[in-house]
């Protein structure tokens, strides 16, 4: 079993399909789980819910499935980085954070989303029996690593920001949550309806 946790500074999906927010992807019932766990998790912490964009979760669901196709674990890039496609810019991101800008750009290559993005990710190759088992060990992941946990419940180098969007993207065993301090004027993502 592998598992990876990892963090920049800076479901198994039973489908992608298209909602109507102005043909911006629909989170499906695991991503909408695991954004209500987030939020729940930073309630219990007296802590502002963070609205869903659906720019960042585009971003996020476009992400697990380049890493789900591309990714190499064990490889010098981490589950930052980015394959090569002609819809985005590849890189390689390593564990000195010399291409962050690659993830921090994101948001703004892939959508119309102003801000920079920050991303969490999650990787476990385990078969879990339900979305739920899933997401709790996700969660778990999350909360035990100091960086993720930070930078959900805004503490250290991210006390003073404030989250107003935030994505997420689930697919095969990959998990990503990305961050942002500006509001997607684009709005919230639909909930898939299949």
């Amino acid at each position: 079993m592998i598992f990876i946790t990892l963090l920049n500074l800076s479901s198994f999906c039973k489908c992608i399909t298209s909602g109507t927010n102005n043909g911006y992807p629909c989170l499906n019932n695991t991503e909408a789980r695991l954004a209500y766990e987030i939020n729940r998790y930073r309630l219990s912490r007296k802590l502002n819910s963070i609205p869903l964009s659906a720019s960042l979760t585009r971003v996020a669901k476009l992400h697990v499935r380049d890493l789900a196709e591309n990714y190499k674990p064990g490889k010098s890039c981490n589950l930052h980085s980015w394959s090569q496609s002609p819809k985005w810019t590849s890189c390689c991101y390593t564990p000195n954070h010399a291409k962050a800008s690659c993830m921090w750009d994101k948001p703004r290559e892939l959508t119309s989303y102003k801000g920079t993005g920050y991303e969490i990710a999650y990787y476990c190759s385990y078969n879990y029996r339900s979305d739920d088992e899933f997401i709790e060990d996700v969660m778990k992941g999350w909360k035990s690593s100091d960086g993720h946990h930070a930078l959900i419940i805004n503490e250290g180098e991210w006390k003073t920001v404030e989250w107003k969007a935030m994505g997420v993207g689930v697919y095969n065993g990959f998990a990503v949550i990305w961050f942002g301090e500006e509001t997607d004027t684009e709005g919230k993502p639909d909930i898939c309806t299949n």
